[in-house]
């Protein structure tokens, strides 16, 4: 036999039991994948849902329908059993946006560390936490819901957290915002009331940064644009037009909400609330603390008016940075051109704009 024809044969066995081999593990594979794929629909499907019908499920009480609280192990955990016994720290909280979950600050495509997990490697000292909520129910709701989770973290664990950083994504930011104001106008309350204002909205006093990432503080073009197709279609005396209107309006309060960044109860409970131009309550920054506008720019050029107007894709250029914020000196922007809404969530330049901020913090 001559070494080729050896050679051959070994070449021909070794694709045959390689062959056989992946015939044999396939299924196992396949399975594997198929768990893979539950899991990431799962994930997908029960947020999607709460956001679009989210405020009705929770109004008949539907088990399906989100509570918000803090998740850990894709489970809900109270406060009090955060079990925050590793010494006071940094202490960041994550807020996803609509029709999201705690999993959009932890993994990405192809299992890509996002925000959460890369702190915690590159800054061991800084603790992480994570929020789901019901993105379907009125953003004043989440924000009122918010404020008291955070009133509950900080008095179960008050010497755990040396000081508290917020960051929200699109609505996140929006929700987290409503749970500013609700947060002082309690202490506003107790103050006024002479009772013990060190008790009243214990996180405020905690709170030293918050980053906002592509956040609709202006309201959504799209959701305006809804808005004015149902308004349009009504107008015609036309069933089928009539039919296209009420399936838009029942789209949930949550994204209702975002038409002009509603944050407090009164806004969406006003009976002028559904005019073209509604009232709409000022919510300013929180004093004494920082605030890091981050924007998209589908365009390299972000001043340009194409690009203050469609911004990253979902939230305009001048609805992202926000009026509220412009004069306020203790906010700093930064705009991020040639990404999306989504990349926001998975960009480096991101991702070290708000290391370097959190690690000052750390080391102050």
């Amino acid at each position: 036999m001559t070494q080729d024809s050896s050679a051959h044969k070994v070449s021909r066995w070794q694709r045959t039991t390689g062959a056989l081999r992946r015939a044999a593990t396939a299924p196992f594979a396949g399975l594997e994948a198929l768990r893979q794929t539950g899991r990431s629909y799962r994930h997908f499907l029960l947020p999607a849902l709460n956001g679009a019908i989210g405020d009705q499920l929770a109004l008949r009480g539907d088990q399906r329908a989100i509570r918000l609280s803090f998740r850990r192990h894709d489970a809900d955990v109270p406060a009090i059993d955060l079990d925050l016994t590793d010494g006071p720290r940094p202490t960041v909280v994550f807020v996803h946006g609509l029709m999201g979950d705690e999993h959009i600050w932890q993994t990405g495509p192809s299992g890509l560390l996002r925000y959460g997990p890369r702190l915690a490697a590159d800054l061991p000292h800084v603790r992480c936490l994570y929020v789901r909520y019901n993105t379907g129910r009125h953003i004043s709701e989440n924000g009122r819901a918010l404020h008291q989770l955070l009133t509950q973290l900080l008095q179960a664990w008050p010497d755990a957290v040396t000081d508290l950083t917020l960051v929200g994504h699109s609505m996140g930011g929006l929700v987290i915002r409503s749970a500013g104001y609700y947060a002082s106008e309690e202490l506003r309350q107790a103050r006024e009331a002479a009772a013990d204002s060190a008790a009243a909205a214990p996180w405020l006093t905690y709170l030293r940064q918050v980053f906002l990432l592509g956040v609709p503080n202006e309201g959504s073009f799209l959701e305006q644009h809804s808005f004015l197709t149902a308004l349009a279609l009504r107008r015609f005396d036309l069933r089928l037009a009539r039919l296209l209107a009420d399936t838009i309006d029942r789209r949930s309060s949550g994204i209702r909400d975002l038409r002009h960044a509603r944050l407090v109860d009164e806004d969406w409970q006003n009976p002028h609330a559904d005019d073209l131009l509604p009232p709409r309550t000022k919510v300013p920054p929180l004093p004494g603390v920082q605030y890091h506008v981050l924007a998209a720019s589908l365009l390299k050029n972000a001043e340009s008016a194409l690009a203050q107007y469609f911004g990253d894709g979902l939230v305009g250029g001048h609805s992202a940075t926000g009026s509220v914020f412009r004069r306020a000196e203790q906010v700093h922007v930064r705009i991020f051109p040639r990404q999306h809404h989504g990349t926001l969530l998975a960009d480096a330049d991101v991702y070290e704009y708000i290391r370097a901020r959190l690690a000052g913090t750390a080391l102050a």
